[in-house]
């Protein structure tokens, strides 16, 4: 269950999941030769280990429940600022679960991870349909509040795994793209917490 998340800066210096060992996520290439094409149209190589496997495993399900709760926004948040950043939040992320769903479909991989698996890594439960339920039927005095700490939560989940990624994944384009994940959502979550503090 996600718990809400205080408004302290904090909260996002938890440790990333990985109940896995850094040498057996770095074990080994996993596939090599010619270059797979992404969803974007850029060249991905075709050199990868478990952990980019595993990252993209577990970020694409992640994004596109989190373009599920941004898109909350369009109808029940009343400040328009609320709305442009969950509208850009869900564009951007609707675009990267289709490149990463792309990527593992490239490399002959799972578009998921078996539930084992994705316990071993850390696990990183998003929220349950019952807590999206929850936002989207709150009460109108308290939907901001609620689906900002909800998008908070998860963009924090996201920077743990993209984290996770960076320290060990061998793909470069995989690795890149962790990189603006960390980068971004956690300009995010600082809009985010500014407009809960409003």
């Amino acid at each position: 269950m996600k718990r809400a998340v205080p408004i302290i800066l904090g909260v996002f210096l938890l440790t990333g999941c990985g109940a896995h060992s850094i040498q057996e996520l770095n074990g080994g290439h996993m596939g090599h030769g010619a270059a797979a094409t992404a969803v974007s149209g850029v060249a991905i190589s075709a050199d990868f280990n478990p952990a980019d496997v595993m990252f993209l495993q577990m970020m694409a399900p992640h994004n596109n429940q989190g373009v599920e709760l941004a898109r909350l926004a369009a109808d029940r948040a009343t400040r328009q600022e609320v709305k442009t950043l969950a509208a850009a939040i869900a564009a951007t992320q609707e675009t990267e679960a289709a490149s990463m769903s792309a990527w593992l479909s490239e490399w002959k991989q799972p578009a998921t991870a078996a539930p084992d698996e994705h316990a071993a890594h850390g696990g990183m439960p998003g929220a349950s349909e019952k807590e999206i339920a929850a936002v989207a039927n709150a009460a109108p005095a308290d939907f901001e509040e609620k689906l900002l700490n909800m998008m908070i939560a998860e963009q924090d989940d996201a920077i743990q795994m993209a984290r996770v990624e960076t320290a060990t994944g061998l793909n470069p384009q995989v690795k890149e793209l962790a990189g603006r994940i960390d980068a971004s959502r956690t300009a995010q979550i600082k809009q985010m917490l500014a407009l809960l503090g409003q």
